[in-house]
């Protein structure tokens, strides 16, 4: 099913994740396309907010990985932006993140498109101006009601 969110602001969009991070569950992966500067990060920090992990979320695009842990929650966020071979994700211990319980969320996403799983959560965030996004996410009947 496919959900519709337009926001106005960076808060707006933390909002959002916040709200889809409070229904997440163990094993979720997040597949996200957008732009350079979409919002990715942005709504990951409302998604950890969320899941009680806070709003200490910063980009990995250096270290390609950040993990946020608490004592109920895991969340692995990845940037696959440099990422170009099957080797490349090898390397990132991709694969044993999907199998350890916590949620993924996972920047440029299309580069291991082949490697996600069926059941995937895709959100595309587009950039409309400065501060607003078109969120548009690909999930299950969860994400029906969260509206904006």
């Amino acid at each position: 099913m496919e959900y519709v969110f337009i926001t106005k602001s960076p808060e707006d969009t933390i909002k959002l994740g916040e709200k889809i991070g409070r229904l997440l569950k163990s094993g979720d992966v997040i597949a996200y396309s957008g732009g350079l500067g979409a919002g990715k990060t942005t709504i990951t920090r409302g998604i950890s907010i969320g899941m009680g992990l806070g709003d200490e979320v910063i980009s990995p695009t250096f270290s390609l990985l950040n993990e946020y842990v608490g004592a109920n929650a895991r969340l692995y966020h990845f940037d696959m932006y440099r990422i170009t071979s099957a080797s490349d994700l090898e390397t990132t211990g991709f694969y044993d993140y999907l199998e350890d319980g916590g949620v993924l969320a996972i920047e440029w996403s299309e580069n291991i498109e082949s490697e996600l799983p069926d059941n995937t959560i895709r959100i595309n965030i587009e950039r409309i101006d400065d501060n607003s996004r078109k969120i548009t996410i690909n999930g299950d009947g969860r994400f029906a009601n969260i509206g904006n």
